[in-house]
């Protein structure tokens, strides 16, 4: 089973950012990140479920990112990852 870490080093994967877009604004992105912010994963969980690889989802710490990979587990996704918060995770990217 992958980790976080190797998903990361193997660099094939989508970042889905479950932030509010004023926070997106406030702290900043990570380049190519998807923005679906924690209340809207349920309406648009199948757009996430098509998602072909590794999803690695994050948000300001981790918390709202572990709630989404847990209701997207539910509904089948098989290679979800919690990323953290997004300043560790930018750090980790480069």
């Amino acid at each position: 089973m992958d980790n976080l870490e190797s998903v990361l080093q193997e660099g094939k994967y989508t970042l889905i950012d479950v932030r509010e877009p004023m926070e997106l604004d406030l702290d900043g992105a990570i380049d190519g990140a998807i923005n679906i912010p924690l209340g809207e994963i349920e309406e648009r969980a199948n757009e996430i479920l098509a998602i072909d690889g590794n999803v690695i989802l994050f948000c300001r710490s981790g918390n709202r990112s572990g709630q989404a990979l847990t209701y997207l587990q539910s509904q089948g996704l098989q290679k979800g990852f919690n990323g953290g918060g997004y300043a560790e995770l930018s750090q980790k990217i480069g």
